[in-house]
């Protein structure tokens, strides 16, 4: 019986890459070190200085990853927690997916209501807020206090088609928070609209 020998395994090439790495920083160090000028003779930096230097050249690194980091993290994040959404587990989603019904549903009747009123402006917001369950209970857009209007729209748009409904929702709902303009009945009728063109799609 002979033994076998592994001809190559992925730590031996990680350790590999690692040395290889390291050699290649060492002489570009070493080509950059010698490519500086040579300092007067009796000159030289103290030894304080130098390692005040060297700190500060850390605390920039450090930040400059930081900032990379969180700016990634904000353009990416909507899309993570959909994914983690999606991927959850499926008896909690159908749980959760039998109370955002009724959420919806007492949504939609709460915006009748306002409507008959003539509170057009709280109609449209109840209307609103029922897509925004809906975006949740089908985990497209899980429900996030901190996200904007503007979020909401660049998830969907990478997401869902056709995005015209959702962009009715959304245009109200910023005129409603932002805009001085009248909400009118038909307003809450193109809102309705819109709303039943989410559900059916």
């Amino acid at each position: 019986m002979t033994d076998t020998f592994e001809k190559t395994s992925w730590s031996w090439q990680l350790s590999q890459f690692q040395q290889q790495a390291g050699e290649w920083w060492e002489y570009q160090f070493y080509r950059f070190e010698h490519s500086l000028p040579e300092l007067p003779t009796g000159w030289s930096i103290s030894p304080r200085l130098g390692e005040l230097l060297k700190f500060l050249f850390w605390v920039v690194i450090g930040l400059f990853i930081a900032w990379v980091g969180w700016r990634l993290w904000r353009e990416f994040s909507p899309y993570v927690y959909s994914w983690l959404n999606r991927s959850g587990n499926v008896t909690d989603f159908r749980g959760k997916n039998r109370s955002s019904e009724s959420s919806i549903a007492l949504l939609l009747e709460r915006s009748q209501e306002f409507y008959r009123q003539g509170n057009y402006r709280e109609a449209c917001r109840c209307v609103y807020l029922a897509m925004l369950q809906k975006l949740d209970q089908k985990a497209i857009a899980p429900h996030k206090l901190s996200r904007t209007d503007g979020e909401y729209l660049q998830l969907l748009r990478s997401s869902v088609t056709p995005i015209q409904p959702y962009e009715t929702l959304i245009t109200t709902h910023e005129q409603l928070c932002f805009g001085n303009a009248e909400i009118l009945p038909d307003n809450y009728q193109q809102c309705r609209q819109a709303f039943r063109e989410i559900s059916q799609a």
